[in-house]
């Protein structure tokens, strides 16, 4: 289908420049003539040189910014063409050829794989000649094309969203892990704090009983009054005097009871 619609546009092409160039200024139509026989021998380059020149001498010259858009559009310099086509758009509407230039416009937005702007050139063209088998078929070509393309773009779309909400529900799936870590993680905390706390706890009752057994009666241990040097010594005194009283008894009750034997034992 794309093979024809070059050829199509070719062939047209070649008509409309011929007839555009008949009617341009004498000071530009021997340039576009000259275009003209170098783009029938398959010379675009040269073609578009000549075509260049026209326009030069005459800036406003619709056939030479036509034929200059063919030539671009057979050197493959297609969105080169369509910038002069655009160009030329409202030239186009008086020059009585509007027709066979929405037409071609059509073709280079089909060759760019611009099928909107194609399918809006096509109806332009049915527009203004209905009976145009050629420009019915490439419009329904083209439509068929803008379809298919809006039907992937749609395709496409739903993956993109599948593929977010897949992200979205492996990031959520991932932070719920790290939740659930993070709580296994402070109820570990929580009970190594508690355990401490316990064991703080045991050790208080501990002291609380070691104190009470040393206590007696659980009162708190009275300090002892501190005394002077001389008070001791003269306490020590009064031991040492009271234990010397103690012995020199024990000695007498010692020596009576064994006079006492003695006697018995002479007797």
């Amino acid at each position: 289908m794309m093979k024809n619609l070059v050829y199509i546009f070719w062939v047209s092409a070649l008509v409309l420049a011929g007839t555009a160039g008949v009617s341009a200024q004498e000071s530009d139509r021997r340039d576009v003539r000259r275009g003209n026989r170098e783009f029938r021998d398959g010379n675009y380059r040269e073609a578009a040189v000549e075509y260049q020149k026209a326009l030069l001498r005459d800036s406003t010259s619709f056939a030479a910014s036509y034929n200059l858009a063919n030539a671009l559009y057979r050197m493959e310099n297609w969105q080169e063409a369509r910038s002069v086509l655009d160009s030329v758009s409202k030239a186009a509407e008086v020059s009585g050829h509007a027709s066979d230039y929405w037409y071609n416009s059509g073709n280079t937005a089909a060759t760019l794989k611009d099928w909107q702007a194609a399918v809006d050139a096509y109806k332009e063209s049915l527009l203004r000649n209905p009976g145009d088998l050629e420009a019915k078929e490439n419009y329904i070509y083209a439509k068929e094309m803008l379809e298919n393309q809006q039907n992937q773009q749609q395709d496409d779309q739903q993956q993109d969203d599948q593929q977010q909400d897949d992200r979205n529900d492996q990031d959520k799936n991932d932070q719920d892990d790290k939740d659930n870590r993070n709580d296994g993680n402070q109820d570990s905390q929580d009970n190594q704090d508690q355990d401490n706390q316990d064991q703080n706890e045991d050790q208080n009752d501990r002291n609380r009983d070691e104190q009470e057994n040393d206590g007696g009666s659980g009162e708190a241990p009275q300090p002892q009054p501190q005394i002077s040097k001389q008070a001791a010594q003269q306490m020590l005194n009064a031991i040492m005097a009271k234990e010397k009283e103690t012995q020199d008894k024990v000695n007498k009750e010692k020596a009576a009871v064994l006079q006492s034997k003695q006697k018995d034992k002479n007797w």
